[in-house]
Protein backbone atom coordinates (compact mmCIF):
# COMPACT_ATOMS: atom_id res chain seq x y z
CA UNK A 1 0.00 0.00 0.00
CA UNK A 2 1.29 3.60 0.11
CA UNK A 3 2.17 5.60 2.67
CA UNK A 4 1.52 5.11 6.28
CA UNK A 5 -0.89 8.20 5.51
CA UNK A 6 -3.41 6.16 2.92
CA UNK A 7 -6.55 6.21 3.23
CA UNK A 8 -7.54 6.82 6.48
CA UNK A 9 -8.21 10.68 5.23
CA UNK A 10 -8.16 9.13 2.08
CA UNK A 11 -11.68 8.87 3.58
CA UNK A 12 -12.95 10.42 6.85
CA UNK A 13 -13.30 6.74 7.62
CA UNK A 14 -14.04 7.51 11.67
CA UNK A 15 -17.12 9.93 10.90
CA UNK A 16 -18.33 6.30 8.45
CA UNK A 17 -18.16 3.79 10.77
CA UNK A 18 -19.33 6.26 13.77
CA UNK A 19 -22.56 7.54 11.47
CA UNK A 20 -23.24 5.86 8.27
CA UNK A 21 -21.88 2.53 8.98
CA UNK A 22 -19.47 2.21 5.90
CA UNK A 23 -16.20 -0.02 5.68
CA UNK A 24 -13.27 0.81 7.13
CA UNK A 25 -10.04 1.76 4.43
CA UNK A 26 -7.35 2.52 7.06
CA UNK A 27 -3.72 1.46 5.62
CA UNK A 28 -3.00 -0.14 9.25
CA UNK A 29 -5.81 -2.25 10.98
CA UNK A 30 -4.06 -2.88 13.88
CA UNK A 31 -5.49 -1.61 17.21
CA UNK A 32 -3.14 1.06 18.71
CA UNK A 33 -3.52 -0.74 21.93
CA UNK A 34 -4.59 0.95 25.66
CA UNK A 35 -8.23 1.65 26.44
CA UNK A 36 -9.66 4.69 27.44
CA UNK A 37 -9.43 4.51 31.14
CA UNK A 38 -6.04 3.30 30.85
CA UNK A 39 -4.78 6.36 28.61
CA UNK A 40 -6.31 9.39 30.85
CA UNK A 41 -4.76 11.86 32.36
CA UNK A 42 -2.65 10.99 35.03
CA UNK A 43 -2.95 13.06 38.21
CA UNK A 44 -0.27 15.76 39.25
CA UNK A 45 -0.59 17.21 35.61
CA UNK A 46 2.89 15.55 34.76
CA UNK A 47 2.14 13.53 32.01
CA UNK A 48 0.35 14.43 29.16
CA UNK A 49 -1.85 12.07 26.93
CA UNK A 50 -1.77 12.43 23.16
CA UNK A 51 -4.48 9.98 20.88
CA UNK A 52 -3.70 10.09 17.28
CA UNK A 53 -4.59 7.40 14.10
CA UNK A 54 -1.04 6.32 13.24
CA UNK A 55 -1.00 3.02 15.23
CA UNK A 56 1.63 2.44 12.25
CA UNK A 57 3.85 4.39 13.94
CA UNK A 58 5.97 2.94 16.96
CA UNK A 59 8.20 4.58 19.30
CA UNK A 60 11.84 4.56 17.05
CA UNK A 61 9.59 6.81 14.09
CA UNK A 62 9.95 10.77 13.18
CA UNK A 63 6.57 11.22 14.83
CA UNK A 64 6.67 9.72 18.32
CA UNK A 65 10.29 11.52 18.62
CA UNK A 66 8.60 14.41 17.78
CA UNK A 67 5.75 14.31 20.36
CA UNK A 68 8.45 13.41 22.81
CA UNK A 69 10.08 16.72 22.05
CA UNK A 70 7.83 18.18 22.26
CA UNK A 71 6.94 17.21 25.60
CA UNK A 72 10.16 17.98 26.37
CA UNK A 73 9.91 21.60 25.62
CA UNK A 74 6.79 21.48 27.29
CA UNK A 75 8.26 20.44 30.50
CA UNK A 76 6.21 17.43 30.96
CA UNK A 77 5.77 13.86 29.96
CA UNK A 78 3.80 12.43 27.11
CA UNK A 79 2.18 9.05 26.73
CA UNK A 80 0.90 8.44 23.84
CA UNK A 81 -1.45 5.86 21.99
CA UNK A 82 -2.27 5.04 18.50
CA UNK A 83 -5.58 4.30 17.39
CA UNK A 84 -7.14 3.43 14.32
CA UNK A 85 -9.31 5.93 12.63
CA UNK A 86 -12.95 4.52 13.40
CA UNK A 87 -11.59 3.19 16.92
CA UNK A 88 -10.13 6.04 17.76
CA UNK A 89 -13.74 8.60 17.00
CA UNK A 90 -16.05 5.73 19.28
CA UNK A 91 -12.86 5.85 22.05
CA UNK A 92 -12.85 9.59 22.31
CA UNK A 93 -16.31 9.75 22.67
CA UNK A 94 -16.51 6.96 25.42
CA UNK A 95 -13.41 8.78 26.88
CA UNK A 96 -15.20 12.55 26.98
CA UNK A 97 -18.61 10.83 28.58
CA UNK A 98 -16.17 9.35 31.62
CA UNK A 99 -14.70 12.60 31.84
CA UNK A 100 -11.06 11.12 30.75
CA UNK A 101 -10.56 12.68 27.72
CA UNK A 102 -6.90 12.77 26.18
CA UNK A 103 -5.14 15.86 26.53
CA UNK A 104 -4.36 16.32 22.61
CA UNK A 105 -6.26 14.71 20.08
CA UNK A 106 -5.43 14.17 16.63
CA UNK A 107 -8.77 13.27 14.35
CA UNK A 108 -9.85 12.62 10.59
CA UNK A 109 -11.42 15.83 9.78
CA UNK A 110 -14.78 14.98 8.98
CA UNK A 111 -15.03 14.04 12.23
CA UNK A 112 -14.12 17.10 14.07
CA UNK A 113 -17.96 18.27 13.76
CA UNK A 114 -19.09 15.52 15.39
CA UNK A 115 -16.78 15.73 18.03
CA UNK A 116 -17.35 19.41 18.52
CA UNK A 117 -21.42 18.68 18.27
CA UNK A 118 -21.03 16.12 21.21
CA UNK A 119 -19.53 18.78 23.23
CA UNK A 120 -15.99 16.79 23.03
CA UNK A 121 -13.69 19.64 21.92
CA UNK A 122 -13.11 23.09 23.02
CA UNK A 123 -12.66 26.21 20.87
CA UNK A 124 -9.72 27.98 19.55
CA UNK A 125 -11.22 31.11 21.48
CA UNK A 126 -10.98 28.65 25.17
CA UNK A 127 -7.58 27.01 23.90
CA UNK A 128 -6.04 30.02 22.74
CA UNK A 129 -4.50 27.77 19.82
CA UNK A 130 -3.46 30.52 16.58
CA UNK A 131 -4.62 29.78 13.42
CA UNK A 132 -3.70 32.87 11.44
CA UNK A 133 -1.48 32.01 9.05
CA UNK A 134 -3.72 28.53 8.53
CA UNK A 135 -5.00 28.19 4.62
CA UNK A 136 -8.91 28.82 5.03
CA UNK A 137 -10.27 26.55 2.67
CA UNK A 138 -8.10 24.06 4.89
CA UNK A 139 -9.23 25.45 8.19
CA UNK A 140 -12.87 25.31 7.19
CA UNK A 141 -12.88 21.38 7.60
CA UNK A 142 -12.37 22.14 11.38
CA UNK A 143 -15.15 24.94 12.03
CA UNK A 144 -19.33 24.68 12.77
CA UNK A 145 -21.37 26.76 13.66
CA UNK A 146 -19.23 30.03 13.14
CA UNK A 147 -16.63 27.98 15.78
CA UNK A 148 -12.92 26.59 15.16
CA UNK A 149 -11.90 23.14 17.15
CA UNK A 150 -8.49 22.95 15.91
CA UNK A 151 -5.73 23.20 13.32
CA UNK A 152 -5.56 20.89 10.83
CA UNK A 153 -1.97 19.18 10.67
CA UNK A 154 -1.31 18.78 6.83
CA UNK A 155 -3.92 18.03 4.22
CA UNK A 156 -4.01 15.93 1.21
CA UNK A 157 -5.89 15.55 -1.50
CA UNK A 158 -6.45 13.71 -5.19
CA UNK A 159 -4.96 14.76 -8.57
CA UNK A 160 -4.88 12.44 -11.63
CA UNK A 161 -1.64 10.56 -12.28
CA UNK A 162 -1.22 9.79 -16.56
CA UNK A 163 0.75 7.76 -18.04
CA UNK A 164 3.13 9.04 -20.48
CA UNK A 165 3.91 6.27 -22.72
CA UNK A 166 0.20 5.43 -22.81
CA UNK A 167 -0.40 8.96 -23.75
CA UNK A 168 1.96 9.44 -26.38
CA UNK A 169 1.00 5.99 -28.25
CA UNK A 170 -2.50 7.73 -28.46
CA UNK A 171 -1.18 10.64 -29.47
CA UNK A 172 -2.86 12.94 -26.49
CA UNK A 173 -0.83 15.85 -25.25
CA UNK A 174 -1.55 16.52 -21.67
CA UNK A 175 -1.36 19.57 -21.62
CA UNK A 176 -4.75 19.72 -23.77
CA UNK A 177 -6.61 18.29 -20.83
CA UNK A 178 -7.97 20.94 -19.46
CA UNK A 179 -11.91 19.81 -18.70
CA UNK A 180 -14.56 17.27 -19.18
CA UNK A 181 -14.86 17.83 -22.74
CA UNK A 182 -11.33 17.29 -23.60
CA UNK A 183 -10.36 15.16 -21.16
CA UNK A 184 -13.20 12.57 -22.86
CA UNK A 185 -11.65 12.92 -25.99
CA UNK A 186 -8.34 11.93 -24.37
CA UNK A 187 -9.35 9.09 -23.50
CA UNK A 188 -11.69 8.18 -26.76
CA UNK A 189 -8.45 8.58 -28.28
CA UNK A 190 -6.31 6.29 -25.75
CA UNK A 191 -8.84 3.45 -26.09
CA UNK A 192 -9.07 3.75 -30.09
CA UNK A 193 -4.92 3.10 -29.71
CA UNK A 194 -5.46 0.00 -27.66
CA UNK A 195 -5.13 0.95 -24.12
CA UNK A 196 -7.17 1.69 -21.18
CA UNK A 197 -8.16 5.03 -20.43
CA UNK A 198 -8.79 5.66 -16.65
CA UNK A 199 -9.50 4.11 -13.09
CA UNK A 200 -10.68 5.62 -9.84
CA UNK A 201 -12.40 4.43 -6.90
CA UNK A 202 -16.68 4.41 -6.71
CA UNK A 203 -17.11 1.97 -4.28
CA UNK A 204 -20.21 1.95 -2.21
CA UNK A 205 -18.57 3.68 1.13
CA UNK A 206 -17.25 7.02 1.92
CA UNK A 207 -14.29 6.39 -0.24
CA UNK A 208 -16.63 6.68 -2.96
CA UNK A 209 -17.95 9.59 -2.24
CA UNK A 210 -14.25 11.33 -1.90
CA UNK A 211 -13.67 10.37 -5.10
CA UNK A 212 -17.10 11.44 -6.78
CA UNK A 213 -16.73 14.81 -4.92
CA UNK A 214 -14.28 16.52 -7.18
CA UNK A 215 -16.32 15.97 -10.14
CA UNK A 216 -19.72 16.46 -8.50
CA UNK A 217 -18.26 19.98 -6.83
CA UNK A 218 -16.05 20.66 -10.53
CA UNK A 219 -19.41 20.66 -11.84
CA UNK A 220 -20.69 23.81 -9.77
CA UNK A 221 -23.04 21.22 -7.89
CA UNK A 222 -23.95 22.01 -3.84
CA UNK A 223 -24.00 19.09 -1.44
CA UNK A 224 -27.80 20.38 -0.32
CA UNK A 225 -29.23 19.76 -3.86
CA UNK A 226 -27.63 16.20 -4.88
CA UNK A 227 -30.53 16.54 -8.12
CA UNK A 228 -29.40 19.92 -9.79
CA UNK A 229 -28.74 19.44 -13.32
CA UNK A 230 -24.48 19.83 -12.38
CA UNK A 231 -24.73 17.06 -9.88
CA UNK A 232 -26.66 14.73 -12.54
CA UNK A 233 -23.95 15.69 -15.18
CA UNK A 234 -21.19 14.31 -12.70
CA UNK A 235 -22.64 11.07 -12.42
CA UNK A 236 -23.59 11.01 -16.53
CA UNK A 237 -20.09 11.77 -16.62
CA UNK A 238 -18.87 8.54 -15.03
CA UNK A 239 -21.39 6.50 -16.38
CA UNK A 240 -20.98 7.40 -19.79
CA UNK A 241 -17.25 6.79 -19.22
CA UNK A 242 -18.09 3.19 -18.23
CA UNK A 243 -20.55 2.56 -21.16
CA UNK A 244 -18.19 3.41 -23.62
CA UNK A 245 -15.68 1.71 -21.93
CA UNK A 246 -12.91 3.94 -21.13
CA UNK A 247 -13.21 3.12 -17.50
CA UNK A 248 -13.51 -0.40 -16.41
CA UNK A 249 -16.62 -2.08 -14.67
CA UNK A 250 -14.31 -2.60 -11.48
CA UNK A 251 -14.38 1.07 -10.32
CA UNK A 252 -17.73 0.47 -8.73
CA UNK A 253 -16.21 -2.43 -6.45
CA UNK A 254 -12.50 -0.86 -6.99
CA UNK A 255 -11.27 0.91 -3.54
CA UNK A 256 -8.67 3.62 -3.50
CA UNK A 257 -5.90 0.72 -3.44
CA UNK A 258 -7.20 -1.21 -6.01
CA UNK A 259 -7.70 1.49 -8.06
CA UNK A 260 -4.04 2.24 -7.79
CA UNK A 261 -3.24 -1.34 -8.85
CA UNK A 262 -4.94 -0.79 -12.10
CA UNK A 263 -2.87 1.72 -12.63
CA UNK A 264 0.20 -0.36 -11.55
CA UNK A 265 -0.13 -2.65 -14.46
CA UNK A 266 0.94 0.39 -16.66
CA UNK A 267 -2.23 -0.27 -19.11
CA UNK A 268 -4.25 3.05 -18.06
CA UNK A 269 -3.80 6.38 -19.05
CA UNK A 270 -5.00 8.26 -15.97
CA UNK A 271 -5.76 7.33 -12.45
CA UNK A 272 -7.88 9.28 -10.07
CA UNK A 273 -5.90 9.17 -6.49
CA UNK A 274 -4.01 10.89 -4.07
CA UNK A 275 -0.67 12.18 -2.72
CA UNK A 276 -0.35 9.23 -0.54
CA UNK A 277 0.67 6.87 -3.75
CA UNK A 278 3.57 9.54 -4.41
CA UNK A 279 6.29 6.88 -3.74
CA UNK A 280 4.31 3.95 -5.52
CA UNK A 281 4.36 6.15 -8.50
CA UNK A 282 8.23 6.40 -8.04
CA UNK A 283 8.56 2.18 -7.75
CA UNK A 284 5.89 1.74 -10.98
CA UNK A 285 8.45 1.05 -13.49
CA UNK A 286 7.23 3.84 -15.83
CA UNK A 287 6.60 7.44 -16.63
CA UNK A 288 4.27 8.86 -14.67
CA UNK A 289 3.13 12.60 -14.31
CA UNK A 290 0.51 14.21 -12.27
CA UNK A 291 -2.46 16.87 -13.60
CA UNK A 292 -5.02 18.43 -11.53
CA UNK A 293 -8.58 17.06 -11.67
CA UNK A 294 -9.98 19.37 -14.24
CA UNK A 295 -13.46 21.29 -13.77
CA UNK A 296 -16.24 20.77 -16.13
CA UNK A 297 -15.37 23.96 -17.62
CA UNK A 298 -12.32 24.04 -17.29
CA UNK A 299 -9.53 25.40 -14.49
CA UNK A 300 -8.68 22.81 -11.39
CA UNK A 301 -11.93 21.24 -9.31
CA UNK A 302 -12.27 21.36 -5.90
CA UNK A 303 -10.77 18.08 -4.52
CA UNK A 304 -11.75 17.28 -0.69
CA UNK A 305 -9.64 17.13 1.89
CA UNK A 306 -8.19 14.60 3.83
CA UNK A 307 -5.87 14.78 6.82
CA UNK A 308 -6.27 15.29 10.51
CA UNK A 309 -7.03 18.01 12.80
CA UNK A 310 -5.10 18.48 16.11
CA UNK A 311 -7.39 19.77 18.54
CA UNK A 312 -7.83 19.83 22.35
CA UNK A 313 -10.33 17.85 24.56
CA UNK A 314 -12.69 19.85 27.46
CA UNK A 315 -10.70 18.67 30.84
CA UNK A 316 -12.59 19.35 34.05
CA UNK A 317 -9.56 20.90 34.92
CA UNK A 318 -8.78 23.90 32.32
CA UNK A 319 -5.70 24.95 34.05
CA UNK A 320 -3.95 21.71 31.81
CA UNK A 321 -5.09 23.85 28.86
CA UNK A 322 -1.95 25.87 28.55
CA UNK A 323 0.36 22.95 28.51
CA UNK A 324 -1.51 21.36 25.91
CA UNK A 325 -1.68 24.40 23.41
CA UNK A 326 1.90 24.32 24.11
CA UNK A 327 1.93 21.17 22.60
CA UNK A 328 -0.35 21.25 19.81
CA UNK A 329 1.80 24.95 19.05
CA UNK A 330 4.98 22.56 18.94
CA UNK A 331 3.35 19.95 16.34
CA UNK A 332 1.90 22.36 14.13
CA UNK A 333 4.76 25.53 14.29
CA UNK A 334 6.97 25.66 10.93
CA UNK A 335 10.27 24.31 11.85
CA UNK A 336 8.17 21.04 12.73
CA UNK A 337 5.10 20.92 10.48
CA UNK A 338 7.74 20.63 7.86
CA UNK A 339 8.88 17.01 9.45
CA UNK A 340 5.79 16.55 10.18
CA UNK A 341 3.91 17.30 7.02
CA UNK A 342 6.60 14.73 5.05
CA UNK A 343 6.62 12.07 7.66
CA UNK A 344 2.62 11.98 6.76
CA UNK A 345 2.85 12.67 3.22
CA UNK A 346 1.11 15.57 3.56
CA UNK A 347 1.03 19.15 2.06
CA UNK A 348 1.66 21.49 4.78
CA UNK A 349 -1.58 24.00 5.81
CA UNK A 350 0.33 27.02 5.89
CA UNK A 351 2.06 28.85 2.45
CA UNK A 352 5.51 29.28 4.15
CA UNK A 353 5.67 25.19 4.82
CA UNK A 354 4.30 24.61 1.42
CA UNK A 355 7.02 26.67 0.11
CA UNK A 356 9.84 24.40 1.80
CA UNK A 357 8.12 21.13 0.75
CA UNK A 358 7.91 22.34 -3.19
CA UNK A 359 11.88 23.25 -2.87
CA UNK A 360 12.72 19.82 -1.40
CA UNK A 361 10.30 18.01 -3.47
CA UNK A 362 9.01 19.99 -7.07
CA UNK A 363 6.89 17.17 -7.56
CA UNK A 364 4.86 18.29 -5.00
CA UNK A 365 3.94 21.89 -6.84
CA UNK A 366 0.72 19.98 -8.63
CA UNK A 367 -0.45 18.86 -4.96
CA UNK A 368 -0.06 22.36 -3.25
CA UNK A 369 -2.16 23.78 -6.35
CA UNK A 370 -4.48 20.82 -5.85
CA UNK A 371 -5.14 21.65 -1.64
CA UNK A 372 -5.59 25.17 -2.68
CA UNK A 373 -8.60 24.76 -4.73
CA UNK A 374 -10.14 21.62 -2.62
CA UNK A 375 -12.68 22.23 0.48
CA UNK A 376 -13.70 19.90 3.42
CA UNK A 377 -16.25 17.66 3.53
CA UNK A 378 -18.19 19.53 6.01
CA UNK A 379 -17.58 23.22 4.95
CA UNK A 380 -20.35 25.42 4.04
CA UNK A 381 -21.28 24.42 7.45
CA UNK A 382 -22.64 21.38 6.57
CA UNK A 383 -21.13 19.40 10.13
CA UNK A 384 -22.49 16.61 10.71
CA UNK A 385 -25.36 16.84 8.13
CA UNK A 386 -22.30 15.95 5.49
CA UNK A 387 -22.65 12.12 6.21
CA UNK A 388 -26.34 12.08 6.01
CA UNK A 389 -25.43 13.18 2.07
CA UNK A 390 -22.99 11.55 1.11
CA UNK A 391 -24.01 7.93 1.59
CA UNK A 392 -27.41 8.62 -0.56
CA UNK A 393 -24.75 9.96 -2.84
CA UNK A 394 -22.68 7.05 -3.21
CA UNK A 395 -25.68 5.32 -3.75
CA UNK A 396 -26.64 7.21 -6.18
CA UNK A 397 -23.32 6.53 -8.10
CA UNK A 398 -23.44 3.00 -7.48
CA UNK A 399 -27.04 2.82 -9.10
CA UNK A 400 -26.10 5.18 -12.20
CA UNK A 401 -23.01 3.18 -12.73
CA UNK A 402 -24.50 -0.57 -12.18
CA UNK A 403 -26.99 0.26 -15.30
CA UNK A 404 -29.87 0.28 -12.18
CA UNK A 405 -31.07 3.61 -12.49
CA UNK A 406 -30.39 6.37 -14.93
CA UNK A 407 -28.42 9.42 -13.49
CA UNK A 408 -30.95 11.53 -13.29
CA UNK A 409 -33.31 8.81 -10.94
CA UNK A 410 -30.18 7.65 -9.34
CA UNK A 411 -29.80 11.43 -8.00
CA UNK A 412 -33.48 12.26 -7.37
CA UNK A 413 -33.85 9.21 -5.13
CA UNK A 414 -30.34 10.54 -3.57
CA UNK A 415 -31.86 13.82 -2.72
CA UNK A 416 -35.13 12.98 -0.98
CA UNK A 417 -33.34 10.73 1.30
CA UNK A 418 -30.62 13.22 2.08
CA UNK A 419 -33.41 15.42 2.72
CA UNK A 420 -35.36 13.46 4.83
CA UNK A 421 -32.37 12.40 7.28
CA UNK A 422 -31.14 15.67 7.43
CA UNK A 423 -34.34 17.68 8.24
Amino acid sequence: MGSAATSRHAAGLGLTVLLVAGGTVACSSSSGGGDAASASPAAGGGTYTIWDPYPQYDKSSEWVKLLETCGTQAGVKIERTGYDTSDLTNKALLAAQQGNAPDVLIVDNPVVSTMAEAGVLTTTEENKLDTSAIAPNLLAAGQSGGKTYGVPIGANTLALYYNKAVLKKAGVDVASVKDWASLTAALAKVKAAGKKGITFSAIGTEEGSFQFLPWYWGSGAQLTKLDSPEGISAAALWTDWLKKGYAPNSVINNTQTTSWQEFATGDYAFAENGTWQLANAEKAGFDYGIIPIPAKAGGTAPAPTGGEFVSIPVQKDTARYATSQKLVACLTDTANSLTTTTTLSYVAPTEAVQAKQVEQNPKLEVWVEAVKAAKGRTSDDLGTKYPKISEPMWGAVQAALSGSKNPQQAMADAQTAAASATQ
